[in-house]
């Protein structure tokens, strides 16, 4: 991945146990991790696109293990536990299925970035008093760079301040934050080589699912991994 990016691999770096590469602002797991998760789903035979996440934008919906099983048709306890632990977890142990919803699509290879950066904003987005009606803030920013990127945390929302300001709201809309992932030189390249691999030479392909923007998941038509 680091070779893609046209960094060399001996310049990473540890942020605890994990092996980071700084890309611009913005520090990403060495290897993109999503692509574990994509590999467990396969191996299981999961057709996601049978699958409604029932994810709703702007809203969490938390589940748990046996719940997580039971929406992804999954049978395999170590296949459960191994899918289950890709997500972060809250103080009960739950997961919020937006991320699932995110992770399945990002997991499409017929998903557009266009689509799925859009989709990720109006899954995390908040509504606000005033100003825009709704706008990406820190804690769903690292949210999404954390799933699809690996991006410790603490570097997603020390980017996401500075992101912010050049503007009068302490959150982005939906134009900046594509600006961010879609259109910057530097980070544009970063989205379409973690989440895109397939149009990245050497690199492996992840698994192949949907999720629509209102969180509903389904296949593509006659498209075979």
């Amino acid at each position: 991945m680091a070779q893609a990016l046209g960094i060399p691999a001996t310049e990473c770096e540890f942020v605890g146990s994990l092996p980071v590469i700084v890309v611009g602002r913005l520090k990403v797991a060495f290897e993109p991790q999503l692509w574990e998760l994509g590999k467990v789903l396969r191996k299981a035979g999961l057709s996601p696109g049978y699958v409604d996440t029932g994810a709703e934008p702007g809203r969490s919906r938390m589940i748990n293990q046996d719940e997580f099983a039971r929406q992804l048709q999954l049978s395999d306890p170590q296949t459960v536990a191994g899918a289950f632990s890709y997500f972060q977890k809250d103080a009960n142990g739950l997961v919020d299925f937006r991320d699932v919803a995110l992770a399945l699509a990002a997991l499409d290879r017929g998903t557009g970035l266009e689509e799925l950066t859009r989709l990720a904003f109006e899954l995390f987005a908040e509504e606000q008093a005033e100003g825009p009606s709704r706008l990406l803030c820190s804690d769903g920013f690292s949210t999404i760079l954390h799933l699809l990127l690996g991006s410790p945390r603490p570097a997603a929302e020390t980017l996401h301040a500075e992101l912010c300001q050049a503007g009068p709201h302490q959150g982005l809309s939906l134009c900046q934050f594509q600006d961010f992932s879609l259109r910057d030189p530097l980070h544009g390249k970063l989205f379409s080589t973690y989440l895109r691999p397939s149009q990245t030479p050497n690199a492996s392909s992840p698994g192949s699912c949907t999720a629509l923007a209102n969180g509903t998941v389904h296949s593509p038509k006659q498209k075979g991994d």
